[in-house]
């Protein structure tokens, strides 16, 4: 009986250690650039939305295409797997995110209050969208679109929240790019 229960409890004890190691494992290990889709990334905003990889990289262009592009989208991805999907157009007049046009877009929409700039925005369970004037040589309003993995950014509180500072963040360096006056 004791050489059973001693290689029962050796069993659990690696059972267990395998386990700890496993879990030890993974982690961050890429680093994260300063400047991604054409335009400057601020990490602290970005670091709700990072998961545990080997590989951060990027797909698509540049978010601020120059010349007689009207729309530039990129998306940041970890191990192959979507983190942010940035989108940015270039439009004729200001788009209400609150119309009833752009619900499809979004789950639970409410209006954003307080934006950093002058503009209209929306704000969903996994996506932003901003609508603001820009007056630069390269357009004269401009939407924004900020969609995250609906599993990244934690709960779905903590999620809009972050999507939100990302926004807030974001549409300020497009505007820059983009050479933008108002």
């Amino acid at each position: 009986m004791t050489n059973a229960l001693h290689r029962t409890t050796v069993c659990v004890l690696t059972a267990g250690l395998a386990l700890c190691l496993t879990a030890c494992g993974g982690g961050r290990e890429y680093t994260v650039p300063k400047e991604a889709c054409g335009v400057p990334l601020n990490e602290k905003v970005l670091e709700p939305f990072l998961v545990d990889g080997e590989k951060l990289e990027t797909k698509g262009g540049s978010v601020v295409e120059t010349g007689t592009s009207t729309q530039g989208a990129c998306a940041i991805r970890v191990d192959g797997k979507l983190v942010l999907h940035l989108r940015v157009h270039k439009v004729d007049k200001i788009y209400d995110p609150m119309d009833p046009s752009e619900e499809f877009r979004f789950t639970n929409r409410a209006k954003m209050k307080d934006l950093p700039f002058a503009g209209l925005g929306a704000l969903g369970d996994a996506i932003s969208m901003v609508s603001t004037n820009c007056t630069g040589p390269e357009a004269d309003y401009l939407i924004a679109y900020v969609s995250v993995d609906s599993q990244a950014g934690g709960d779905i509180a903590e999620r809009r929240k972050h999507i939100k500072a990302f926004t807030f963040d974001f549409v300020p360096k497009v505007k820059k790019a983009l050479r933008c006056t108002a």
